[in-house]
Formats: structure tokens, C-alpha cells, sequence
């Protein structure tokens, strides 16, 4: 399997971030019942919470607990704080002892080879729900496109539906023959012709 870099995932979301308006905040996402803000507010989380696991480094104390994210608990300086997080997790995981070992995110421990895939999936997808939720295109690199698909197809697996629980929602039906982006995000639990419902 190629060596994962998060680097591309990281620059397509804070490439879309100039394009979240104010009043955007309260808008649906394709996460369900997810508003722009709060998914902001998850990527503020998670991009802290998988630069711990590279480190293999505790939360530090008294500091942010990611999985609890809300819109009301989205950082008033997300513009500046969010690209410099997304920075400090892309190095984090090019160290070569990131990837060795066992680590833990979110209280779920793995091999952290494993855990850069899952880092790498919720970026993709998450900026993706960004994306489709503020009306802006979305690139995806083709190996991300297939480490994500690779991941979210086996995450799809009838007898990994224990596992899926919290994480995805049920599998939307995509054609055989769609885009291997289009076929991630059903297998994810997205449609990938999501559009915000009209005012």
C-alpha cells in the first residue's frame, strides 16, 4: 500500500474555509444532523486528535476534548486556529515513528498505520461535506480517492456493520460503473448529489 500524506486532504479544506460566509453557519451539511458550524467545530477536533495519535502523545490536561464538538463550542478564531492544526497533523504523521506501533484516537486504539487511513478519511470526507454545504467544488488527489474508497468499501462489508455504527450512516446505492469518489461516499453513507434544501 503507498505511504498516506495528508498534505492534499489538508490544503483542500483550507482552500474552502475562505469560502464559508457568516451566514453559512447554521446551514445543513451532508453530516446528518450536522450544521457548517459544527462541522467546523469537528474539524478543530479531529485535526487535534489525530496529531495526539501520531505523537502518541495523552490530551493535555485542562486542554480541548475533541468528541464533543458543537457549533456552540466552535473556536471564534477557527479562521487562523483550524490551517494551523491541519499543518501541525500533516508533519505529525510524516514522522517516520507515527505510523509504528498502536495509537488511539477518539478512545478507539489501532495500529497507527491503520489510524493515518482513518485521519485521511475524515478529511476527505469532511471537506467534502464543507464543500457541498457552502456551494464550492471539491478536489480529491487520485490515490486519497483510493485509499478512501479502499477503506470505506471494507467499512461497508455486511459483517462489518458493527463497526460502522457512529462512524458512517446506512449505504447509499451508487452505479457500479460512477466515479471512484461517487462510490466512496455512498459506501460512507453519503449521496453524492447532495444539495442544501432551498430556503
Amino acid at each position: 500500500m503507498p505511504t498516506i500524506d495528508l498534505e492534499s486532504a489538508a490544503r483542500e479544506v483550507v482552500r474552502l474555509l475562505d469560502g464559508v460566509t457568516e451566514d453559512r453557519m447554521d446551514d445543513p451539511t451532508p453530516c446528518a444532523d450536522t450544521s457548517v458550524a459544527a462541522l467546523l467545530d469537528h474539524l478543530m477536533g479531529l485535526s487535534l486528535a489525530f496529531t495526539w495519535a501520531a505523537r502518541k502523545t495523552p490530551p493535555p490536561e485542562g486542554g480541548p476534548r475533541p468528541g464533543a464538538e458543537s457549533a456552540e463550542r466552535l473556536d471564534p478564531q477557527w479562521r487562523t486556529l483550524l490551517p494551523r492544526r491541519l499543518d501541525e497533523l500533516v508533519e505529525a504523521w510524516r514522522a517516520p515513528a507515527a505510523r509504528e506501533g498502536m495509537t488511539e484516537a477518539g478512545g478507539v486504539t489501532m495500529p497507527a498505520e491503520q489510524m493515518v487511513v482513518v485521519a485521511l478519511d475524515e478529511l476527505v470526507l469532511h471537506g467534502w461535506d464543507l464543500a457541498r454545504a457552502t456551494g464550492q467544488p471539491f478536489t480529491c488527489a487520485p490515490a486519497d480517492t483510493a485509499a478512501v474508497l479502499a477503506f470505506t468499501s471494507e467499512a461497508a462489508r455486511p459483517e462489518q456493520a458493527a463497526g460502522r455504527e457512529g462512524l458512517f450512516g446506512p449505504v447509499v446505492e451508487v452505479p457500479e460503473d460512477a466515479p471512484a469518489f461517487d462510490r466512496a461516499l455512498g459506501f460512507a453513507g453519503r449521496d453524492p448529489a447532495w444539495t442544501p434544501k432551498p430556503a
